[in-house]
């Protein structure tokens, strides 16, 4: 579902917008651009960032832009950001440790307490150019990217220093593309010569994104991504922030071989016999511990939670 930026999304989350001056200088135009970045009233849902297959930025010397939108996620406190990469690496060493008994009575480390993803966040760009004398690399990016990404930089005049980006939502329990957004950045953006800390987020540069503040495209790509986040959010901002409870009720399967009846009892008329194994799809209404579901060939009826399980 994509819901625009309407005053509806305002309850959501507020944009901060300035308009840059005409003699205004890098600092005070990247600051400006920061400003763009949505911050929101209330948590999205949870999110995890994925960096895509093709490895684009290794040819342009930059690092995985994960941890530029991690940054960004981070500031406008749109989704609850969860890790899944070398942290929760190791915080699964941590877990494995707990379950074979080696750490400290009362650690309070198990199963059962790891938040779930509700969105995949993927960066990707559309096309890039580095810095040269107008000469056009597509095919030179391409061999030192790989992975068949050079068509996507193909036809690129260099000397522009322009990126083109793409962020993708997906949503973890439906598969579907929740949401998409472009964005785009310039040299004309930036200017030349930019240097210092990033305004407020000076304290960032450890965090893997400091050849992104201090190189020609790193700084356009940043841009490019600015703006790509921020339709994005406001793409989403009509979510209710409740992904879990939007999902279609999970599967069941029965436990062991039972009936399916008309009404919430087993006194009620039998609509047909179910084996064991058999895949139910609730409806979501519920009566004590009677469930409503439907069968794979549409029949609708009342099964005991008991005789069910969540199909793994």
């Amino acid at each position: 579902m994509r819901v625009g930026i309407t005053a509806a999304v305002g309850a959501a989350f507020a944009l901060s917008f300035v308009l840059p001056a005409e003699a205004a200088s890098i600092t005070e135009k990247t600051a400006q651009k920061q400003a763009e970045i949505p911050n929101c009233t209330h948590k999205l849902g949870t999110l995890a960032v994925r960096e895509p297959q093709n490895r684009w930025w290794d040819g342009l010397g930059l690092e995985s832009p994960e941890a530029l939108l991690k940054v960004f996620v981070m500031k406008s406190g749109c989704f609850t950001l969860l890790d899944r990469g070398k942290g929760f690496e190791l915080a699964q060493q941590e877990r494995a440790l707990a379950s074979g008994g080696a750490l400290q009575q009362g650690s309070n480390l198990g199963m059962g307490q790891v938040k779930a993803a509700d969105y995949i966040l993927v960066p990707d760009i559309v096309s890039k150019n580095g810095n040269a004398s107008g000469t056009n690399v597509g095919g030179i990016l391409g061999g030192f990217i790989g992975g068949g990404v050079g068509a996507l930089v193909s036809n690129i005049n260099i000397s522009s220093k322009t990126a083109d980006v793409v962020l993708t939502i997906t949503n973890v329990r439906t598969s579907e593309q929740q949401a998409m957004a472009e964005g785009h950045g310039s040299k004309t953006d930036v200017g030349l010569g930019f240097g210092g800390g990033w305004g407020g987020w000076g304290g960032f540069g450890g965090a893997g994104i400091s050849n992104y503040q201090n190189t020609a495209i790193g700084q356009v790509v940043v841009l490019a991504y600015i703006e790509a986040y921020t339709k994005l959010v406001g793409d989403m901002g009509g979510l209710s922030g409740n992904a879990s409870a939007e999902a279609p009720v999970q599967a069941v399967s029965m436990s062991r071989a039972g009936r399916m009846y008309a009404s919430a009892s087993d006194k009620a008329k039998v609509v047909r016999p179910l084996d064991a194994g058999m895949m139910l799809y609730p409806t979501g209404n519920k009566d004590g511990v009677w469930w409503e579901v439907k069968d794979e060939l549409g029949n609708q009826g009342w099964v005991s939670s008991l005789s069910i399980a969540l199909a793994k």
